[in-house]
C-alpha cells in the first residue's frame, strides 16, 4: 500500500528558499518514498531517516501504522546534528501533527 507524503510547515518554508532543480529532486524523492519510505540512511532508528544531495540533507519520519511519511527538516552538513537534535525533541509534536493531517 502506498505511503502518503506530508510536509511540516517548517519544511515547506525551508524548501521555498531552494532552487527549482533542488525542488524537482525533492519531488522525485517523494515519488520514491511513496513506494518505499525506507530509502536513505536511518538515524538511530529505522523510522527516522535522511536523504542526501550534495551538502544538503532532507529529514523525514516514517509512520508505518499510519502509512505516512512526514518531511520535517532540511539542513546542510554543518548544521546536521543541531537539526537532528531538534527533531528528536519534537517527535511527540510531529506525531500529533501527522495524526491531525490524516483526519
Amino acid at each position: 500500500m502506498p505511503f502518503a507524503i506530508f510536509h511540516s510547515k517548517t519544511f515547506d518554508e525551508e524548501l521555498e528558499t531552494f532552487s527549482d532543480e533542488f525542488k524537482n529532486w525533492v519531488d522525485k524523492m517523494e515519488d520514491q518514498l511513496v513506494e518505499n519510505p525506507f530509502v536513505g540512511d536511518h538515524i538511530r532508528v529505522p523510522w527516522f531517516r535522511e536523504k542526501k544531495r550534495d551538502k544538503f540533507r532532507i529529514y523525514y519520519l516514517i509512520y508505518e501504522e499510519l502509512n505516512a511519511v512526514y518531511m520535517v527538516g532540511i539542513s546542510e552538513k554543518k548544521d546536521q546534528q543541531r537539526v537532528i537534535n531538534t527533531i528528536w525533541l519534537l517527535l511527540d509534536e510531529f506525531k500529533e501533527e501527522i495524526k491531525n493531517l490524516l483526519k
